[in-house]
C-alpha cells in the first residue's frame, strides 16, 4: 500500500511538472505573439495617415516585409526570454484594419524524468494569437483642417488632417501615440 502511494505521488508530481511546462509554453507563446503585434503597431504609426487617406489604402497598411521582419524578430527575441524557440509566426491579414500573428512555440527546456515513461525528452509547446486593430478612421467630413488652408504645391506639406480615433477627433500633427491609433490584445 506504501508502495502504491508513492507511485501516485510521484505520477502526481510528473503531472505537475507536465502542467508546468506546458504553462511556461504558453506564456512563452503569448509574449511572443504579442511582442510581434506590437512592434508592428510602431512600424505602423508613420503609415497609417496615408493608409487612412489614400482609396484601398487600408488593404495595403500590413503588406510591408520590413514590418513583418521586424516583428518576426520581435518574437524570436521574446520567445527566447521566456526559455523557448519560436517554431513558426504566422502573420495574417483579418479585414481592413487587422491583422493577426499566431506564434507557435517550443520550450528550451524538457519537463524532465519522473515515473512516466518518455517524459524526460517531452518539451511544452503552445500556440497563441494576438491581433493589432486600428481604432481609427476619417470623420465624416473627411479629416479636412477646420481651417481653409491653401492647395498644396509639390514641395509643399500636405494640411493637417483630423483623423477619429474610438469615437474621439485626434489631429495627426502631431500623429497620436501608438496605442491611441491601434489596439494590440491576444484572441488566442
Amino acid at each position: 500500500m506504501v508502495a502504491g502511494l508513492l507511485f501516485l505521488a510521484f505520477a502526481f508530481f510528473a503531472v505537475g511538472q507536465a502542467s508546468a511546462t506546458r504553462n511556461g509554453a504558453q506564456g512563452a507563446a503569448d509574449s511572443a505573439a504579442l511582442a510581434a503585434a506590437q512592434r508592428a503597431r510602431e512600424e505602423l504609426v508613420p503609415k497609417v495617415l496615408t493608409a487612412l487617406t489614400t482609396p484601398g489604402g487600408l488593404d495595403n497598411l500590413f503588406e510591408d516585409g520590413v514590418v513583418l521582419a521586424d516583428a518576426r524578430a520581435e518574437a524570436v527575441s521574446f520567445a527566447a526570454k521566456n526559455h523557448a524557440e519560436l517554431l513558426t509566426l504566422v502573420p495574417s491579414p483579418g479585414g481592413a484594419g487587422r491583422f493577426t500573428f499566431t506564434a507557435h512555440v517550443q520550450t528550451s527546456y524538457t519537463v524532465g524524468e519522473s515515473v512516466i515513461p518518455g517524459t524526460g525528452q517531452e518539451h511544452g509547446t503552445a500556440t497563441a494569437t494576438a491581433v493589432i486593430e486600428l481604432r481609427c478612421g476619417l470623420p465624416p467630413d473627411g479629416g479636412a483642417s477646420p481651417t481653409p488652408t491653401p492647395t498644396p504645391t509639390p514641395t509643399s506639406t500636405p494640411p493637417p488632417v483630423t483623423i477619429t480615433c474610438d469615437g474621439k477627433d485626434m489631429p495627426t500633427d502631431p500623429m497620436p501615440a501608438p496605442e491611441e491609433l491601434f489596439a494590440v490584445k491576444l484572441v488566442d
